[in-house]
Order: structure tokens, then C-alpha cells, then sequence
């Protein structure tokens, strides 16, 4: 047994860019390698709305850019907007959930979208931020998982679920999500913040400790991809998981 919970989370979790994302294919979703896998014919909007959202993804998190410093900083504000920043590599950042003093070093999987979705996440949906955050919610593990290095795990989850590294969507789901996106070009980082808040209920519900993070995270994403397929539901807003995020 490790000594220090946030190190066992970091090999577990986030300890380089070959993990994220490793066995997150959901159970329920699953086809063998030798089936076909259908392809989903796009309308010019929503391959242009796929492209720009290919476009972020692309974008890697650079502490020379000075767009890229000011987007750290933003967040750092929106966070604690009492507390002054003494730098883009401080100790301080600990306070967040990053797992040392340089955020960037984090970033590494989830490029510099997964950093616009935690700040689009505490912009848009403050109370349910720092609720996570906090961890102000429900029976909480001794031993908890970091924040912000969670928040990057989403993020490249989702582009994994989604398959949106794929020139047209391979799945329903994905092709479900491109006519939400083609309606609210904000789509994928709303969805972030319902994954987030889902993420946390399944911790709860699981009664969850830093080493169920990946068994956490495929629940996560069956019971996304579950409430996609779901009938009538033609924005992100009618996810029954949207409910669980408040301004």
C-alpha cells in the first residue's frame, strides 16, 4: 500500500498520457475487432462543427503561449478569486487537485481543451465546480481523487467516447452528439460538465476510493452513452444526468 494517496492516484489515474483513456471502452458498447462498424453521413454543418471541435482537440498546452497562461490564470481566478496567484508554477495549485506545483505537466492527455472545459465548468456551472471542488457532496473516501487531474481524464474520455478524432462519428452516439453540437457549438463542453458531476455520483454511489478511478470512469461512460440513446431526446439538456448540475 502507497504511503501517499495522491501518488498511488497519479500512476492509477493520470501518471502519463499512455494511461488516459486505457480500457475505457464501455462494456455495454463493446463490438469484436472483426465486426463492421457503420459510418454516420454528416450535413455541412455538422462537419463543419466536428472540425472546429477537432480543431481544440489538436491544440496542445503550451506555458510559452501567452493565450494558454492567461486561460491557467482565469481558472486560478474563477477559483479563488481572493487568493493572488504567485505564479503559473506554484505550490498552490496542490489546492486544485493538480498532482504538483505546474499544472502543464498535467495537461499532457488532454491537451488545452481539457483546461477550456474546467474553466467553461466553473464559468457556467460554479456551484456544481465547487461542490466537486470541495468535495461538498455526499459520504466522501479518505482517500479522494484529485480535482483537476480527474477534470483531464473527462475530457479525454469523452473524446474517446464520442470517437471525435474520426473523420465522421463510427457510433450512434457519436452521431448523436454531432446534431447536438451542430445546434450549440458549446456541446462538448457542457457535456464535460454533466460527465463531471455523473463521474462524482457514480464515486458516491460506488462508495469509491482512489484505486475504483478507471472502474468509476467506464460507469461513467455506459451510463452516458445509456442516456444518449434514450428516445426523445434531442438536446443535452434533456439528459437525465444534466439535472444533476446547478448554476
Amino acid at each position: 500500500m502507497c504511503d501517499d494517496a495522491q501518488i498511488c492516484f497519479a500512476e492509477v489515474v493520470a501518471g502519463s498520457a499512455a494511461w488516459l483513456g486505457r480500457g475505457l471502452s464501455c462494456v455495454c458498447a463493446q463490438r469484436r475487432e472483426s465486426d463492421a462498424r457503420p459510418s454516420f453521413d454528416l450535413t455541412p454543418s455538422e462537419e463543419e462543427c466536428l472540425q472546429r471541435l477537432q480543431n481544440r482537440i489538436d491544440i496542445a498546452y503550451d506555458s510559452s503561449i501567452p493565450e494558454h497562461q492567461a486561460a491557467l490564470r482565469a481558472l486560478w481566478n474563477a477559483v479563488f478569486p481572493e487568493e493572488e496567484l504567485h505564479g503559473l508554477i506554484s505550490e498552490q495549485w496542490k489546492e486544485m487537485g493538480w498532482q504538483g506545483k505546474d499544472p502543464s505537466t498535467d495537461f499532457r492527455g488532454g491537451g488545452f481543451i481539457s483546461l477550456e472545459n474546467l474553466l467553461f465548468f466553473a464559468r457556467h456551472f460554479p456551484k456544481s465546480f465547487k461542490d466537486l471542488l470541495w468535495k461538498q457532496e455526499g459520504d466522501r473516501s479518505a482517500w479522494e481523487y484529485p480535482f483537476a487531474v480527474a477534470g483531464v481524464n473527462i475530457t479525454f474520455m469523452l473524446i474517446q467516447m464520442l470517437d471525435l478524432e474520426a473523420v465522421k462519428p463510427r457510433t450512434m452516439v457519436g452521431a448523436i452528439f454531432l446534431k447536438f453540437l451542430s445546434e450549440n457549438e458549446s456541446a462538448f463542453d457542457i457535456l464535460y460538465c454533466i460527465a463531471f458531476k455523473l463521474m462524482d455520483r457514480q464515486w458516491l454511489a460506488m462508495r469509491a476510493s482512489y484505486m475504483d478511478f478507471n472502474t468509476v470512469m467506464k460507469a461513467t461512460r455506459c451510463q452516458l452513452e445509456r442516456e444518449f440513446l434514450l428516445e426523445d431526446i434531442t438536446r443535452l439538456e434533456e439528459l437525465p444526468s444534466y439535472s444533476l448540475l446547478t448554476l
